[in-house]
């Protein structure tokens, strides 16, 4: 079994979401035993929006995190960019191979909600792409119902989970969950198999989710947001005031310069 594998087999483990090779080697450094790349805040380190990257950018920009760092890397792979489920095994086979050790597939497209069956082959053709490769890649179904507007999202986020677990994923994820009695019940809708929650905002902690029985926790673009709220804030001030105060709040360039030499010495060494 891998080491990623084995930590979704119980308690409970946060997976940040770095959005380019320093965050990544930063946060490897913090102790987080996996790491998971964001959609979003890989299409905002190239100067698009969220989806707005090609399949191609989206797979060098994965293996360049997999390659800065020593510790399992999820791969935020959208909705598997393809048009159909032949096309999803394919970019899917083309995302192992960059050594991903887990990758998760949305089930929206630019026009909403796929339809259930729909959206079921896709995943069924992920999971043959990972079976074939012959890797214990860990195989994430993720139901956008909750980010999408979906008028009942948890009924429908329940009913969709349960049809992915059953198609063989080897992980749920529901983005958007608030409260405690969504996560809960998405916990127990697809038990043993383990529930990944979206933290992007100060809603839960994670002892709380841990006692909810998940077993795994992501932050999506939120570090990514955060960075660029401060780099925002630094520079409007400067372009509207004429005044450089933000940037007393900065981390020194010696301490940033003495992390990644010495990171770079330990990974490259």
């Amino acid at each position: 079994m891998t080491p990623f594998r084995e930590l979704h087999r119980q308690g409970c483990f946060v997976m940040p979401n770095p959005w380019d090779a320093g965050s990544a080697r930063y946060l490897q450094h913090l102790g987080f035993r996996a790491l998971a790349t964001t959609s979003a805040g890989m299409a905002f380190s190239m100067g698009q929006p969220d989806g707005g990257v090609s399949r191609a950018a989206a797979l060098q920009h994965i293996r360049a995190i997999v390659e800065t760092v020593d510790v399992p890397i999820n791969a935020d792979f959208e909705s598997g960019y393809a048009a159909d489920a032949a096309g999803v095994a394919e970019s899917v086979k083309l995302c192992i191979a960059t050594g991903v050790a887990g990758l998760s597939i949305e089930d929206s497209s630019e026009r909403g909600l796929r339809e259930l069956p729909e959206a079921v082959e896709r995943l069924r053709a992920a999971r043959a792409a990972v079976d074939a490769s012959g890797k214990e890649v860990v195989l994430t179904g993720r139901a956008e119902c909750f980010l999408l507007g979906h008028p009942d999202a948890l009924r429908e986020s329940l009913r969709r989970l349960e049809a992915y677990a059953a198609a063989g994923a080897d992980c749920l994820y529901a983005p958007g969950l608030r409260t405690r009695e969504d996560v809960a019940a998405v916990v127990k809708a697809v038990a043993p198999k383990p529930v990944n929650v979206l933290v992007a905002a100060p809603t839960f902690t994670v002892r709380e989710l841990e006692d909810l029985g998940v077993r795994r926790i992501s932050v999506g673009g939120a570090l990514a947001r955060a960075a660029y709220g401060a780099f925002m804030s630094a520079a409007e001030e400067i372009a509207r005031e004429g005044t450089f105060s933000a940037l007393g709040r900065a981390r020194p360039h010696a301490e940033l310069n003495a992390f990644f030499r010495e990171a770079g010495r330990f990974r490259d060494g």
